[in-house]
């Protein structure tokens, strides 16, 4: 063999038979329903590839966001036959953090399990740095990288430069769990441990793949396709023990002030967690990632709380006695690095993660499903004397006039324009403008992606949801970059939802390649940018801490309508600087069919009416040794 031509995968007699197998499965309507019918016989000879591709769609993976690179040529050939056939769906991609984006954005959004697939050297480290997100939210995503050959014949191309076994394995295994398909052999146990982390009931994550050239082609023997693992199924878990859940109603009826507390975790039970709330008069402090679970105008929804917070929402935290933290990881901004709740005695905490359930002193654990554990917790407060009526009414009577004064407050700053030193000229502020892109994401339905800074916090403590999985904000990472890749699942997904991403100028050009992928798939979305020609959100904690800023903006003018405008199916669009202006920019992009980009610039300076204000302590900076004093003499 002497050209290109004679490739040797084409030597190998298996590899006419993938279009066969591929033809078959997409007749029978799937994988299931061919082994069902009987199809596809008991024993295939295939390669790694093409078995790993089998794997995955026994779990229900059929859609792979990828960039082919030198390390998984033999993968792409393998979808590309059964991607022509209609079984799998290969889309791609021109950044790879951008693509790690979208396949979280695909799961966490859609709740479409997905694979990025690209090869080891920069890309997987860019792919790896973007699944952050998906790490940091639970956020399940299979990750399937080309590795180095596991002949250790001299160095390989991209590879790290130093001789040790499986560097990139060690890398991905410090972000989540990793495997290397170091023999066709182990990818039983490769996809075993896949689903485990991937559809992980609690604490789901990216599970990294590693490929090794050279493994790719090889051929698994009479491989048993019915013995490669389904997805992952677990039982929904509750308290075994009734002992807690009395001792969990006792308190509950002898505190008065109590705060609920409810972490991204609870947003799929907000019927059950709304009628714990409301049977035990609990005011219920939201955090960025749980918006919705009550709706905006109930009274006994208080809003954020945390670092950045609310009036309202850390006046219930800073007051109450009794805590039920829900499905939350106490994120350091979320319980204001420990120091949030200064006068709780005792804390209920319900979660099926343990380090998470035992984060505070003087627990009581309810280990288990939240939504099983919630109506188990609902029964044990049936026919119980309620000896804090009164005292209890008080309490959010309390929290109601706080609320009230939370919305006053914001209702005075969202319709502000003020002079910018930058723009030369009187713009909205970004309260303003976000409140404005929010009531315009409920008037048509959108999903509404935030991405990390500025336009971040001021965002969660504007928004007015109603329901839930409204608005997905990446607060795990503070990722920046993550809203404008994330509309391009919009375009990937079998049930699409018009979305809206709220960036900032800064956090657009971590990953302008979006643009040209929402448009190729197809995406129906709006990106907003809110232009205040600096890291705001950085610059206002320097001024807040030490009374300056320093290096957080450049004199570098950017027109994003022209750059958005060049990328042929964009519609750009300048917001404006009043209302009206803004109002109409957003019907004009919504009623574009596809990607439209909106300009807004926004004010950034000291002017306190241009922000929505902090309510809570953060161990940064040169509050720590404050916060962390407090932390010191805190109890729980």
């Amino acid at each position: 063999m002497n050209t290109l031509t004679e490739s040797p995968f084409m030597m190998f007699p298996g590899a006419q038979g993938q279009q066969s197998r591929a033809e078959t499965i997409a007749r029978a309507g799937g994988l299931a329903q061919a082994l069902e019918q009987g199809l596809l016989p008991a024993g295939v000879d295939v390669t790694l590839s093409e078995a790993l591709v089998l794997g995955l769609l026994r779990q229900g993976v059929r859609k792979y966001l990828a960039i082919f690179g030198h390390g998984c040529t033999d993968l792409g050939e393998v979808l590309r036959v059964y991607t022509e056939a209609g079984v799998t769906e290969v889309f791609n991609f021109r950044s790879e953090v951008e693509m790690a984006h979208a396949g979280t954005a695909l799961a966490w959004a859609f709740g479409e399990t997905c694979a990025v697939v690209t090869s080891i050297g920069p890309g997987a480290l860019q792919a790896l740095a973007g699944s952050l997100a998906a790490a940091s939210n639970g956020v399940g995503v299979y990750h399937l990288y080309g590795d180095e050959t596991t002949h250790g014949e001299g160095y390989n191309m991209q590879q790290i430069p130093k001789p040790q076994q499986q560097l990139y394995g060690q890398l991905t295994a410090l972000m989540g769990q990793s495997y290397t398909l170091h023999t066709p052999e182990a990818l039983r146990e490769a996809l075993r441990r896949g689903t485990q982390c991937v559809h992980h009931p609690v604490k789901a994550g990216p599970f990294y793949l590693m490929l090794p050239i050279n493994t790719q082609p090889q051929v698994v023997h009479g491989l048993q396709i019915t013995g490669l693992p389904e997805r992952l199924q677990v039982a929904r878990c509750a308290v075994a023990d009734p002992a807690p859940l009395a001792e969990a109603a006792v308190l509950l009826r002898r505190h008065a002030r109590i705060v609920m507390k409810v972490g991204g975790g609870g947003r799929a039970f907000a019927p059950l967690i709304r009628e714990l709330a409301e049977r035990c008069g609990a005011a219920v402090v939201l955090s960025p990632g749980s918006t919705g679970v009550l709706p905006d105008g109930h009274p006994q929804n208080m809003h954020v709380g945390g670092s950045k917070g609310s009036i309202s929402g850390n006046h219930a935290m800073s007051q109450a006695t009794l805590l039920i933290a829900i499905g939350t990881r106490a994120v350091c901004q979320s319980d204001c690095s420990g120091v949030g709740y200064p006068l709780v005695e005792a804390v209920i905490n319900l979660n099926a993660d343990l380090a998470d359930l035992a984060h505070y002193n003087r627990t009581l654990a309810l280990q288990g499903d939240i939504g099983a554990v919630t109506a188990q917790l609902l029964a044990a407060l049936d026919g119980a004397d309620d000896v804090q009526v009164k005292a209890r009414q008080s309490w959010l009577v309390g929290c109601a006039e706080q609320k009230a004064r939370w919305k006053r407050f914001l209702a005075s700053r969202q319709q502000l324009r003020l002079h910018d030193a930058v723009w030369q000229r009187e713009v909205l502020t970004q309260p303003s403008a976000i409140k404005l892109v929010c009531d315009f994401a409920r008037e048509v339905d959108a999903i509404k992606f935030f991405d990390a800074g500025d336009v971040q916090a001021n965002g969660f403590q504007t928004v007015e949801d109603d329901r839930p999985y409204d608005t997905f904000t990446e607060t795990g990472a503070s990722y920046l970059g993550f809203a404008p890749s994330a509309v391009s699942a919009a375009g990937l997904a079998a049930q699409p939802r018009y979305a809206i991403a709220f960036t900032g100028d800064g956090s657009f050009m971590m990953n302008p390649q979006a643009l040209i992928s929402a448009v190729e798939h197809g995406a129906k979305a709006m990106i907003v940018i809110f232009d205040n020609r600096r890291m705001a959100a950085i610059s206002g904690l320097q001024h807040a801490q030490y009374g300056r800023e320093f290096r957080t903006n450049d004199s570098v003018a950017v027109d994003y309508v022209q750059m958005a405008a060049s990328v042929r199916g964009v519609k750009a669009l300048s917001g404006g600087d009043d209302i009206v202006t803004l109002q109409a920019a957003l019907r004009q992009a919504h009623a574009h069919d596809g990607l439209s980009v909106v300009h807004v610039p926004v004010y950034a300076g000291t002017a306190d009416e241009a922000g929505l204000g902090a309510y809570g302590a953060w161990n940064v900076g040169n509050w720590c040794a404050d916060v962390q004093a407090r932390y010191q003499q805190s109890t729980i």
